[in-house]
Order: C-alpha cells, then structure tokens, then sequence
C-alpha cells in the first residue's frame, strides 16, 4: 500500500512539474500578429521574428538560441520551395491564420488524402498547378454537402449557374456539384478558363470567390492588377478568401508557389519556370517521369525532337511556345522532356544548337521524329 502511494505522488510531481512548463496543457492564443506563436505537425513553435526572417528570404533563418530556425522548419522540408517568398503585407494574416488552423488543417492532409490524389489528377489533366486543390479546403472543408448562405453547393461551392456553365447538372432531382469527381472537373474548367482571363493566380482566387465582375470592378476602381494593390477594393470576404488560400497552402505545403503570387512576383521569383509551367498540358504520371533543365542560345523545337525521337505535338505539350520564347530577348527556356528524352538531348546537345543555328540561317524547316 505505501508503495502504491509513494509511486502515486511521484506521478503527481512529475505531473505538476510537466503543466508548470506547459501552461497545463492549453494552446496559449496571442492577440495581433506580432507575437503569433506557429504550433507545427509535431508541436513545434517558432516565433514571429524567426517566421518573418524566413518569410521574407529565401535563406533559411537561423538562430542558434532556437530549435526551430525558420518557417520550413515546421513542415516536411521535401515539400518546401525555399524560392518563393511571401509577400510582407500577408505575413501578419498568414501567421495569425496558422495559429489557428495548423492543427484541423493537418488532420485533414491524412483523412483527406484520397480526394486530394483525386483532385491533382484532375488539376494536371487540364494543365493547373495541382495547389489549386487547397481552394475546395477553404471552400467546403472537402465537404460534398456542404451548402453556403449564398445557395453554393459541394466541395467547389458552384452557385447554380456557374455550375451548368461548367457542364454540371444541377436540377430538382440531381445534383452533381456534389459529385466529387465532376465537380472537380468542373473547377478546373472554370479555374482555367479564369487563368485566361486574368493571367494572375491571387486575381483567379479572387474571382473564384466573388465573381469575375469584382474583380474587374477594383481594377478599375485602383488602376492596378497587383491583388495588394487592389485588395481593400474588392468584398471583404474576397480579400480574405485568398489569403486563407495562402495560408492553407503554406501549412499543408511548407511554402508558397505560383499560385502564392502575383504575376509580378512570379516573374521575379520563378523567371521563366512561372511564364510557361502553367501551360504545359501533362499528367501526373508525366510530370513525375520528367527532368527540366534551363536552355539558352538559339535551339529550335523541331531539332530538339528530331534527335530526341520524339513527335512535334508531344513536344509541344511538354515545352509550349519553345520557338516564340527562344527568339525573344530573353530567350531562356525551363526545357522538360521525359527522362530518356532528356538523356538524349543533354549527350546531343552541341550537335542539336549546331543545327538548329543552320536551320535558322537556311530559313527551312524540318521533320521532327516520330518517337514517343
């Protein structure tokens, strides 16, 4: 019996001491955004100083008073794209929104796994950055039933018409803006189509949100097309809108991306990897069996496939707008190519500029091949 009790308060002083040092327990909430403490995966903290240090830079910060030396640190550092920096005046939301949504946020990364696989099939297919898919999180929190004030339905929240623009049946006895499946399709359909329009990821999130009108609406009404410059022009639940999507985005993704950024700062960050990577149209299974790699000088797509084995239209698929972006005055190119194609190319590479030079000096033209 005194063994019981001596074992009995022992437990009773480890557990006292462990509250003392954790504040019993409770996730400690912080008021304004200067002092917003981020809880990671595994309950890590960092504090604001460290997040807007790495924020800001695409260097890591570091501080070797902290365990936690940067925003990357609190995800998986392979999903990280330490290149693209968050724009200063969405830091305080950002963080603020972490504090609070970290932890639902990550539960749904595991439970939600399948529509997410589904969901970047899809986006591939029609040629989008697969991140897109954190729209429906923020939309409907994945949810098929979901239903908003407005009379939106399902996962990508289509009001009626917009849903049977996008070629969804909504009627009194069926409903397919709660199909996953076709729903999803139909998003990326309007998701593209607004893409063309407004060329501007934070522009498309946007008008996702409140409509193409709004949007064109603070264009005016601000005389820019930068999303921060016009922001306070547009709904306030709009404004909000994207920089939930950025927040979302950072926590299940460990960083920004395209989709993170004006077209400006995706210009200046990304280079020629953001003026054309949206427009290739491949599948997931193509996108994970290619290698990339930066090319200058005077190549020309129909040499390139000529020695590579590989047909014009698939070319083109995987590098849209080759020839129109090497005779330009910035003539860099991301080339990607499936990996033995990019073999080929890199073994061949002298002889292919050689004679793509002679083609652009003899004004032919040439067959490519006919390789997949």
């Amino acid at each position: 019996m005194k063994r019981k009790l001596l074992i009995a308060g022992l437990f009773c002083l480890v557990w006292i001491s462990m509250t003392s040092a954790t504040g019993g327990g409770k996730k400690k909430t912080t008021t304004g955004t200067s002092k917003a403490a981020v809880k990671g995966p595994k309950g890590k903290k960092a504090n604001s100083f460290t997040l807007q240090s790495s924020l800001l830079s695409p260097a890591r910060a570091t501080d070797s008073t902290e365990p936690n030396v940067g925003f990357s640190e609190l995800f998986d550092e392979a999903n990280a794209n330490s290149n693209v920096r968050l724009n200063p005046r969405a830091i305080a939301f950002v963080e603020d929104y972490m504090e609070k949504h970290s932890e639902d946020l990550l539960e749904m990364k595991e439970w939600g796994r399948p529509y997410f696989n589904m969901m970047d099939g899809i986006l591939s297919k029609y040629g989008l950055p697969t991140e897109l898919k954190y729209l429906a999180v923020i939309e409907s929190k994945l949810k098929r039933t979901a239903v908003s004030w407005a009379g939106a339905v399902g996962p990508w929240q289509f009001m009626p018409e917009t849903a049977r623009l996008m070629g969804l049946k909504v009627t009194r006895y069926k409903d397919e803006r709660t199909d996953y499946f076709k729903s999803t399709h139909a998003a990326a359909r309007y998701l593209r189509d607004l893409y063309t329009e407004f060329g501007d990821w934070l522009l498309v999130i946007a008008a996702y949100n409140g409509g193409p009108s709004n949007v064109y609406s603070a264009i005016r009404k601000s005389g820019s097309r930068n999303f921060w410059n016009l922001q306070y022009y547009l709904p306030a639940e709009s404004r909000t809108h994207v920089k939930k999507f950025i927040g979302t985005h950072y926590v299940f993704e460990g960083g920004g991306s395209v989709t993170t950024l004006t077209k400006a700062e995706a210009t200046a960050q990304m280079g020629v990897t953001a003026t054309y990577l949206l427009n290739r149209k491949l599948s997931t299974e193509e996108q994970n069996n290619a290698r990339s790699v930066t090319v200058s000088g005077k190549y020309h797509s129909s040499i390139i496939a000529k020695n590579v084995m590989m047909d014009m239209n698939t070319f083109n698929r995987y590098n849209p707008d080759f020839d129109k972006k090497m005779a330009s005055a910035d003539n860099a190119y991301e080339l990607k190519l499936p990996v033995d194609k990019m073999d080929l190319f890199m073994a061949n590479k002298y002889i292919i500029l050689n004679e793509s030079v002679q083609l652009l000096l003899s004004g032919s033209t040439v067959s490519a091949g006919t390789g997949k």
